[in-house]
This record gives structure tokens, C-alpha cells and sequence, in this order.
């Protein structure tokens, strides 16, 4: 982890209150890479269901010329 669970909940309450039962999401686990386009995406909340997406290129921009 980039910063502690302390400096993290110390950063985060100076700018809103937490309270009993918030969640601090901190991030990644040592070992886990970037994700890469064709990669599937899933999580499952035990009791609420499951999410499942798939990583694709994001598309170019095209910006029409002003006549």
C-alpha cells in the first residue's frame, strides 16, 4: 500500500466525518497487475449479486472541422 490505514482515515476525516460500519476502499493487493483490453472484470457481493464487465480500447475521438 501506497499509505497506511492510518495516514488514509487521518486524510479522508478531514474532509467528511466517518462513521461506525463506513468502508475505505485502499486499493489494489500487492501482486496485481494493470488490466488489459480483452480482460473480463467481476465481482460478487455475497447476498446482493455478482457485476461482470469486459475491458475494451477506448475509442478514438473524432472532432469535426468548423467550417
Amino acid at each position: 500500500m501506497a499509505f497506511s490505514p492510518e495516514i488514509l482515515v487521518s486524510y479522508i476525516s478531514q474532509a467528511m466525518t466517518l462513521l461506525p460500519g463506513d468502508v475505505v476502499l485502499t486499493g489494489t493487493p500487492e501482486g496485481v497487475g494493470a488490466v488489459q483490453v480483452g480482460d473480463r472484470i467481476r465481482i460478487e457481493i455475497e447476498g446482493i449479486g455478482s457485476l461482470e464487465n469486459s475491458v475494451i480500447a477506448k475509442k478514438p475521438v473524432v472532432v469535426a472541422a468548423e467550417p
